[in-house]
């Protein structure tokens, strides 16, 4: 059965990830920073529950020693945790949202690389956004380019350039970065979204089931490849 670790699962697109991987046969830890709402989610889909805060090293560390120890291998991990930062642009707000969307993808990689090594497919997938892809924001036909959410931008374009570093440094393991669609979560409510998170799901889970000799190193959306 394949292991695989979800971050900031409890609700959205993680949520809707973790219930289609299941349903492909996957034995899924949804990895939450609030335990009541985690454990009420791994309830109602039928996964198991770590408490994971993206932004504490101990948290991490911590988790990935209990998957470790129940399964001794990670098969995929999705770094899906991430946070809007809207409204005030400062110093504070700014540490808030890269130390989330991008230091905690460092901080979670680095505490599952040794299970990942010993997995026979080991897979990476950042949640990322084409919010941070510099050919979007600068074309006036994308959606991206009306998008006020500099540090958020940002951020995401960390995100997809650790995802493209890791894959460079860890040939054995596959890293990619997905643009999951503008999807209505509670993160994106105030931007009037409609589209359904499971929706959106659906590229990342065909990102988390790739084949051994599938694509690493890429920013994808729905319909393939995009530049960035």
């Amino acid at each position: 059965m394949t292991v695989t670790l979800i971050t900031g699962a409890n609700k959205g697109i993680g949520f809707e990830t973790a219930k289609q991987l299941l349903e492909l046969g996957h034995d899924v830890y949804i990895g939450a920073r609030d335990v009541e709402r985690g454990e009420k989610a791994a309830a109602a889909l039928g996964a198991r529950f770590v408490q994971l805060d993206v932004t504490d090293d101990a948290s991490v560390n911590s988790a990935l020693a209990t998957i470790g120890s129940a399964e001794g291998r990670l098969d995929v991990l999705v770094h899906n945790a991430g946070i809007l930062g809207h409204g005030v642009t400062d110093g504070p707000t700014a540490l808030r949202v890269f130390n989330t969307n991008a230091v905690g993808i460092v901080r979670v990689t680095e505490a599952a690389l040794p299970l990942l090594r010993k997995s026979s497919n080991p897979t990476v997938v950042t949640v990322s956004s084409s919010a941070g892809s510099f050919w979007a924001v600068n074309n006036p036909d994308r959606p991206e380019f009306h998008l006020p959410l500099a540090l958020y931008s940002a951020s995401k374009s960390a995100a997809t350039m650790l995802t493209i570093q890791y894959a460079k440094s860890q040939p054995g393991i596959k890293f990619n970065a997905v643009e999951p669609g503008t999807t209505a979560t509670d993160m994106t409510a105030a931007f009037g979204i409609r589209r359904a998170p499971e929706e959106s799901a659906r590229t990342v889970v065909r990102l988390a089931t790739l084949d051994a000799d599938g694509p690493t190193g890429t920013l994808q959306d729905e319909t393939g490849k995009l530049p960035w």
